[in-house]
């Protein structure tokens, strides 16, 4: 049985799950918190910082992130006290020098007035990644931890740490499914379809090769994509099996048009 607690968000009584993320929390009830490198479906990493609140616990207060901090009973945080902000501002310059060209990063800059940047970092002219990448590693774990292929990882140390294939080569595994470009929250990762193909540009010019929909013709899904899917899923009807998602869903809502209209022919009759 799920147990709940009382916590306390600036000043404010919520109610939680006993155990559930201080950030979860804080979406559900519209708290505006920020973060980078948070997925519920991969849980709390903490990379990127920005999710810090204040835990207050009598006299004493100190900083965590928000994704690792587990509700419990009569908990009280603040959200946006001036030493939050203050290290929220430095976090911000840190990715303006990391990711001078993502516009995520300069909008939030914006909101927390964060006009320029002390630290400086060489950019490159050829980055694949568009020099877009903080190193949250949403893309890494995701590609790991939920796909289970492992496509990309990190490379090098320190400041040379980067997000690629191994030896920046062509992968033969990747699947094409852009969960790594969903996730991403600077909008880094670079996809596009051309014709029968899809072009992972970021990830080494990786490419894929996509199946033609024989209802409307159009490419639309990746060949390892159906196969994995072939062998998870039966299908009544053979024909959705070369079907792209939208003609399926418009075939199977005829299917069941019909059916229904034979229903009420058969009690009208």
């Amino acid at each position: 049985m799920t147990e709940y607690v009382n916590i306390y968000i600036n000043g404010r009584k919520y109610e939680a799950k006993n155990g559930e993320m201080l950030l979860s929390v804080a979406r559900r009830n519209g708290i505006y918190v920020p973060s980078l490198c948070y997925e519920e479906a991969l849980g709390a990493y903490g990379s990127c910082r920005m999710c810090i609140v204040e835990v207050i616990a009598g006299e004493q207060k100190g900083i965590t992130t928000s994704c690792s901090l587990a509700c419990t009973k009569d908990l009280k945080v603040e959200t946006d006290t001036q030493e939050i902000i203050k290290h929220r501002k430095i976090l911000i310059e840190l990715y303006l020098a990391q990711a001078p060209n993502s516009e995520k990063i300069r909008e939030l800059a914006n909101k927390y007035g964060v006009k320029n940047t002390r630290f400086k970092r060489k950019i490159e002219k050829k980055d694949p990644l568009d020099n877009k990448c903080i190193l949250c590693g949403l893309c890494v774990r995701t590609c790991n931890e939920l796909i289970g292929r492992g496509v990309i990882n990190f490379i090098n140390r320190g400041y040379k740490t980067k997000v690629n294939t191994p030896y920046f080569e062509s992968s033969e595994i990747c699947m094409g499914c852009k969960a790594c470009l969903e996730v991403c929250p600077t909008d880094a990762i670079t996809i596009t379809d051309k014709g029968d193909t899809r072009i992972l540009s970021s990830w080494s010019n990786t490419t894929v090769k996509m199946e033609k929909c024989i209802g409307c013709g159009k490419f639309s899904v990746p060949e390892p994509i159906r196969k994995k899917m072939d062998s998870k899923f039966f299908y009544e009807d053979e024909v959705l099996k070369n079907l792209c998602p939208d003609c399926r869903k418009k075939l199977i809502t005829k299917k069941v048009t019909l059916i229904s209209e034979k229903k009420v022919e058969q009690y009208v009759k």
